[in-house]
C-alpha cells in the first residue's frame, strides 16, 4: 500500500492554493492567551459579533435537568427541512454562540434547516465537564422537541476546533444513553481529539493554556469526554471531517478518521492544502471552497434520512 498526504487533498484550483499560500505568507500567526489574565483581557478586547439579519431568536431550553441558552435561527422562506444543533469554537474557553450568527442565518436559508447554536458555559469559570453538559442538554432537547418545534426530526450536529471535541463528545454521550439515533450527520472542523498530550497533536498542543483552564483539574485527561480519541467510536453517525494540510492538529484529525472507518462508521476525510488551524473563518477561496462543500455534504445528508 502507498500513501500520500497529497492523495487527501480536497479538490482546489492551483490558483485557490496560491491565494490562500500568499494569505498565510503575509499574516503573523497568534497563539491565543496563556494566562488568565491574558485571557480576560482578550475577551474584552474582541468585537461584538455582527448581528445576522433576521436575527437570532434567544431563548433558553430544558433537558437532563439542564437550562442552557440557544439561539434559533429558522429559514426565511418555507418550513425547516432539518435542524443543524452548531457548537462554536474558541479553545473552551472564549466567543459565544453569536459569533457564528452570520453563518449560521447563511445556513438556515441556504439549505432550509432551523440552525440550534449552543451557549455552552465557559472554562476556566467552569471547567469540564460543564460544555459537555450543556452540549449534551441541547441534543437531548433536540431529540425530544424537534418535531414538535419544528416539524422535521432530522437531526445533523457540527463545530469547529473545540466545538468539533464537544460535538463529538455530544455524540458519544448520546450513543451511550441510545439517542444517537435522530442524527444523520456530523460536520467536524479540525478537532482537537487529545487533551492528553500523548498523541502527536495532543503533544503540540500539551503547554497551551486553554487545556489547564479546561482540564486542567483531571488527572486523567485520556477520558473520552474530554479526549475522544480514546473513546469506543462504533454506533455514530456518518461524518465529514474537515482540517487544513499545515493544521497542528492534522495528524489527529488523519487519526480519527481512520479509528471512526475501523469502527464501522461511515466518514469522508477533506483536507485543505496551504491551510492552518481555523482556516475555514479566514477570507480566503480555499475557506470558502470547504464552507460550500460542508454545506453540499448536510443538504445530502438531510435528503438522504
Amino acid at each position: 500500500m502507498r500513501f500520500a498526504l497529497d492523495a487527501l487533498f480536497a479538490d482546489v484550483s492551483a490558483e485557490q492554493v496560491d491565494e490562500a499560500r500568499g494569505f498565510y505568507e503575509s499574516r503573523t500567526a497568534g497563539r491565543g492567551p496563556g494566562t488568565l489574565e491574558e485571557l480576560r483581557e482578550a475577551r474584552a478586547k474582541r468585537p461584538a459579533p455582527r448581528a445576522a439579519d433576521p436575527p437570532a431568536v434567544e431563548e433558553t431550553v430544558r433537558a437532563a435537568r439542564r437550562r442552557v441558552p440557544v439561539r434559533v435561527f429558522t429559514p426565511v422562506d418555507g418550513p425547516p427541512r432539518g435542524v443543524y444543533l452548531d457548537i462554536h469554537g474558541g479553545g473552551f474557553y472564549m466567543d459565544s454562540a453569536a459569533r457564528g450568527d452570520e453563518r449560521n442565518r447563511e445556513l438556515a436559508d441556504t439549505l432550509r434547516l432551523a440552525v440550534v447554536s449552543v451557549d455552552y458555559r465557559l472554562a476556566p469559570e467552569h471547567p469540564w465537564p460543564a460544555a459537555p453538559d450543556d452540549c449534551e442538554a441541547a441534543a437531548l432537547w433536540l431529540v425530544e422537541e424537534a418535531d414538535a418545534r419544528f416539524g422535521t426530526s432530522r437531526l445533523a450536529i457540527g463545530g469547529s476546533s473545540a466545538g468539533a471535541t464537544l460535538a463529538l463528545a455530544t455524540l458519544l454521550r448520546l450513543r451511550d444513553r441510545g439517542a444517537v439515533g435522530r442524527f444523520t450527520g456530523a460536520a467536524l472542523q479540525f478537532g482537537a481529539y487529545d487533551l492528553s498530550a500523548r498523541t502527536p497533536a495532543g503533544r503540540r498542543i500539551a503547554d497551551e493554556y486553554f487545556i489547564q483552564a479546561y482540564a486542567g483539574h483531571v488527572e486523567d485527561r485520556t477520558l473520552p469526554d474530554i479526549s475522544p480519541a480514546y473513546g469506543a467510536l462504533h454506533g455514530l453517525p456518518p461524518t465529514l471531517l474537515i482540517v487544513g494540510g499545515t493544521d497542528v492538529l492534522l495528524e489527529d484529525n488523519l487519526a480519527m478518521a481512520g479509528r471512526l472507518s475501523a469502527a464501522g462508521n461511515d466518514v469522508e476525510l477533506r483536507v485543505y492544502p496551504e491551510s492552518p488551524h481555523g482556516f475555514t473563518g479566514h477570507p480566503t477561496a480555499v475557506a470558502r471552497a470547504a464552507l460550500s462543500g460542508v454545506d453540499s455534504w448536510l443538504r445530502d445528508r438531510m435528503r438522504r434520512s
